[in-house]
């Protein structure tokens, strides 16, 4: 059960997103004053997601997992928020303005799950990871500045609200995947048709994988492991763009296909 301190903060985030009002600072009280803490408080968050009938998890998104998303945000470490079922579309998603803040797309490339991946006696790395994945597609995040001036807030802020996260559309699911080399794919994005940039898989840490390495060992830590079915955002090859009322969103990520978001 979420401490007082803990519960007062999500309540105070939930209402960015439940009511579409960009979020002031919290109190000094109630803001997380570390990672731990701020982990603490996304828990929490979820809580009030499922009880208000935005829930259930669909599975979570990394952030700050390559050096264009470090450089544009200033943090220098992976960040993990969750994804609610309900915002995960296929294939293409329409999306009405009204719905968020200030919303924005990345481009990425996501898995979903066919095992869980237990806390075990050694760490997951990215090669131990692999036989979990049951699909690999391409993937649209779209992401919410709920916030006065996000600018000004700390990274256990923004990790307690879920780290900008606010859905995903996502491509074909590709489950024909082990000959790829995920480090080697190209990706890009284009907003009504003009490019707004790209990127590769080997942006991702690497590799794709040990952002899922990563994220598996920080879930199975924190006693909330990864489970079959879960879809996993690994992190934007190309820097955060924000949107307009009747934006067209392509994304295309070699060999695993394509997807698409309307804004209107």
């Amino acid at each position: 059960m979420a401490t007082a301190q803990n519960q007062a903060a999500a309540e105070q985030l939930s209402a960015g997103r439940l009511h579409r009002t960009p979020n002031s600072l919290l109190p000094d009280e109630v803001r997380p004053a570390d990672l731990a803490a701020a982990y603490a408080v996304q828990d929490a968050l979820h809580e009030i997601y499922l009880a208000s009938g935005h829930g259930p998890l669909a599975g979570y998104k990394i952030g700050c997992t390559t050096p264009v998303m470090q450089s544009y945000l200033g943090i220098d470490h992976p960040c993990a928020g969750g994804l609610l079922a309900p915002t995960c579309h296929r294939l293409l998603g329409n999306l009405a303005m009204s719905d968020y803040c200030r919303p924005g797309v990345e481009c990425e490339i996501a898995v979903q799950l066919g095992a869980d991946l237990p806390r075990g006696a050694e760490p997951y790395d990215l090669k131990t990871v692999a036989p979990a994945v049951a699909a690999i597609a391409a993937a649209i995040e779209i992401v919410d500045d709920r916030y006065q001036d996000y600018r000004c807030f700390d990274t256990p802020t923004l990790i307690a609200d879920d780290f900008f996260g606010a859905g995903c559309v996502l491509g074909p699911l590709r489950q024909d995947w082990q000959d790829l080399d995920l480090s080697l794919l190209s990706g890009s994005m284009a907003i009504n048709g003009a490019s707004v940039g790209t990127g590769s898989g080997a942006d991702i840490m690497g590799h794709p994988f040990a952002a899922l390495a990563w994220l598996a060992n920080h879930a199975a830590a924190r006693g909330k492991p990864l489970r079959t079915g879960m879809v996993i955002l690994l992190g934007s090859i190309v820097q955060t763009n924000w949107v307009a009322p009747g934006d067209v969103v392509d994304i295309t990520i070699d060999e695993l296909g394509t997807a698409q978001a309307r804004f209107t």
